[in-house]
C-alpha cells in the first residue's frame, strides 16, 4: 500500500483526474468489445478503446496509473516493474478472434514508450517454433510473467490464453526477451532431455485443447515450476487438437541453468501396495448391522470437534424472564 500511494504521487492531481476520466470512457469500450451486437460494432468500440488508451498513456507518469476499473483487459507486471503488458480480445466471429495488446515501458522521465502488440498467429505456420516481434506476435490474454536470468539477462515468462476457434481453446508459455531495448517473443529457453513430448526445440509451448476443457496451467510459487496438466485425444486421435482434454496428471517445467527443463511426472506419490484406501463397510460378512460403527463420530463431526468455535458459556447467575 506504502509503495502504490508513492507511485501514485508521481502523477499530478490535475493528470489523475484526466485519466480517471479517461478510465470511465474507456471501460465502456472495452465492454463493447464484447458485448457488441455485431462484428462492425465491436470493431468500432476497439477503435475507439485503443485510440483513448493510447491518449490516456501518453500522460505523464501514466505507467503508475492501475486502470483496476478495467476487468476484461489483463494486465501483467513483473517484479522488476521495467514495463506493463496490456492484452485483450476482439471476438469477430465464432470461429474468428483476434488478441490485441501493449507494452508500456517505463521511462526515467513518465514518458511514453509503447509497443503495440499484433497479432499475426493466422500468417504463421509453425508458431511453436518460430521467434517473432511485437509486429508478428502470437495473441494471448496473458494472466501471468515469471522473472528469470539467462547468463545475465531478463528473461520474462508469460502464460497465456487463446480463445482459439469453435472448435479448441490454447494456453501459451511465451518467453520474452529485449533486444536493444525491443521486445522479442520466444527463444531457445525450453528442454525436453527425455524426448517424451518434443524431439526438436522449440521457442514456446502451445498447449491446444477441446474448447472449454480447460486445463490448468500455472506457476507453483512453493515447488518454483510451471505446472500444467497432461492432455489425450478423448477419441484417440492425436493428429486433431480439438479432441484433447486433461487426464489428471501433471507435467512441469523446471528453471535450470537458463532454460526450462522438462519434468516428465510432478506428482510421483504411489500408495504403496496392500495400504489402499477401502470403505469401512457398515453391514458384516454377515449381513448384520455392526452397531458400533454408527455410534462412531462421522469424519464431518471429528473435522467440527477438532476445530471448536469459541463461545461464551452461559452465566450460572442468569435470571429467568
Amino acid at each position: 500500500m506504502i509503495t502504490n500511494s508513492c507511485f501514485a504521487q508521481r502523477i499530478t492531481t490535475s493528470d489523475r483526474k484526466i485519466l480517471q476520466k479517461k478510465e470511465d470512457s474507456l471501460k465502456t469500450f472495452a465492454a463493447q468489445i464484447l458485448q457488441g451486437r455485431n462484428p462492425e460494432d465491436r470493431f468500432t468500440a476497439d477503435s475507439q478503446f485503443t485510440k483513448t488508451f493510447v491518449r490516456a498513456l501518453q500522460i505523464k507518469n501514466s505507467f503508475y496509473y492501475p486502470f483496476d476499473s478495467l476487468e476484461t483487459i489483463a494486465k501483467v507486471v513483473p517484479k522488476d516493474s521495467t514495463f506493463k503488458i496490456f492484452t485483450w480480445q476482439l471476438p469477430i466471429s465464432a470461429d474468428v478472434i483476434r488478441q490485441h495488446g501493449a507494452i508500456q515501458m517505463k521511462t526515467a522521465d513518465g514518458s511514453l514508450k509503447l509497443f503495440p502488440l499484433l497479432d499475426k498467429s493466422d500468417l504463421i505456420n509453425n508458431i511453436d517454433d518460430t521467434i517473432t516481434s511485437n509486429v508478428a506476435w502470437i495473441g494471448a490474454l496473458y494472466y501471468r510473467v515469471i522473472e528469470e536470468k539467462s547468463f545475465g539477462n531478463n528473461v520474462y515468462t508469460l502464460l497465456g490464453f487463446d480463445d482459439n476457434n469453435i472448435n479448441s481453446d490454447r494456453k501459451i508459455i511465451e518467453v520474452l526477451t529485449f533486444e536493444d531495448g525491443k521486445p522479442v517473443f520466444g527463444g531457445p529457453f525450453f528442454s525436453f532431455p527425455d524426448n517424451s513430448l518434443n524431439k526438436k526445440s522449440i521457442a514456446r509451448y502451445v498447449m491446444e485443447y477441446k474448447k472449454n476443457a480447460g486445463p490448468r496451467l500455472t506457476f507453483d510459487t512453493d515447488m518454483n515450476m510451471i505446472i500444467y496438466e497432461h492432455l489425450i485425444s478423448e477419441t484417440g486421435e492425436v493428429q486433431k487438437k480439438y479432441t484433447y482434454i486433461p487426464d489428471g496428471d501433471y507435467e512441469g517445467l523446471e528453471w535450470k541453468n537458463g532454460k526450462w527443463v522438462h519434468i516428465v511426472k510432478v506428482f510421483n506419490q504411489v500408495t504403496p501396495e496392500g495400504q489402499e484406501p477401502v470403505p469401512n463397510p457398515i453391514l458384516d460378512n454377515k449381513g448384520n448391522i455392526d452397531e458400533s460403527k454408527l455410534s462412531k463420530r462421522l469424519p464431518e463431526d471429528q473435522e467440527e470437534n477438532d476445530n471448536p468455535v469459541l463461545q461464551t458459556p452461559p452465566s450460572k447467575n442468569k435470571k429467568k424472564k
